[in-house]
């Protein structure tokens, strides 16, 4: 039986980040042998993760970010079981190091991300090693990128809300952060009133002409009644309608227009967990 050294127990929780008990465990296991060790670490993880998969990872990670000359971006949530696990800096800073090769990247897509390749291994393999090393259910539950002329991002504070935005023009900084602050805030669910889906309208016109009826109105207004409430929908739940946070006397397409005739947001993502 090899001598295990706690040096060598040292070196195995610097590699893997896994416990000192769990590390020496694995070293005893493997004989002393490292690579062994960290493979048997692995598996543990695996099946930890196979006996949590049915787990509620409702807590985690929300960040957004782009590329210095911000034609590409990313938003990404990473999901864990507790707000204590969360909120660790070693998490935090693991989503960030996902994140940040993604965009370098260019990865376009959740699964694209897993497969992956950083320091040696895919990250699908080392959220295994994160659910050996914490003992919680990991997964990333959503990432989107946009790629434009110019594409901006906003983390709120505590990680658990980003946006990402994209514009048709680059050179608005400024304007890019407002708006991507903006999404945050006011939570819109599509760009224009052409992009909100059909049936999302059609179940605001039933609850209209449901309650206009409550209401009494005669048969013939129902419609023209309940067709003025979806266009106030519109206005409060579609971005480039909406009131501008910093100036309410103009929408936000105003804002833009204010600084470029033809500057405008062309798509956005808002991630925020629970939703």
């Amino acid at each position: 039986m090899a001598n295990i050294t706690a040096a060598a127990v040292n070196e195995l929780r610097q590699r893997t980040g896994v416990g000192m008990m769990d590390c020496k465990k694995a070293l005893v296991e493997c004989d002393g042998d490292m690579n062994k060790a960290i493979d048997y670490l692995r598996e543990k993880g695996q099946k930890l993760a196979v006996k949590r998969a049915d787990r509620d990872a409702s807590e985690g990670c929300v960040l957004a970010g782009t590329n210095k000359d911000k034609t590409f971006g990313a938003i990404i949530m990473l999901n864990c079981e507790t707000d204590f696990v969360a909120k660790n800096e070693d998490f935090i800073n693991f989503t960030q190091k996902v994140l940040n090769a993604a965009i370098e990247n260019r990865i376009a897509d959740a699964e694209k991300v897993n497969a992956m390749i950083l320091d040696g291994s895919s990250v699908e393999n080392l959220i295994v090693d994160q659910i050996a090393k914490i003992g919680e259910k990991i997964t990333i539950s959503h990432y989107e990128s946009l790629e434009a002329p110019a594409v901006y991002s906003y983390i709120h504070n505590g990680n658990r809300l980003a946006t990402l935005v994209a514009f048709n023009k680059p050179g608005f900084d400024e304007q890019g952060h407002d708006v991507a602050m903006q999404i945050a805030a006011m939570a819109p669910l599509a760009l224009d009133q052409k992009d909100v889906p059909a049936d999302v309208i059609e179940k605001e016109m039933k609850v209209y002409r449901e309650q206009i009826k409550e209401e009494g109105k005669p048969e013939n207004m129902i419609e023209k009644i309940a067709e003025g409430k979806l266009n106030k929908f519109f206005k409060e739940n579609t971005l480039l309608n909406q009131d501008f946070i910093k100036e309410s006397k103009q929408t936000v397409l105003q804002y833009l227009q204010s600084k470029d005739k033809e500057l405008k947001a062309t798509k956005f993502y808002r991630l925020i967990l629970g939703e």
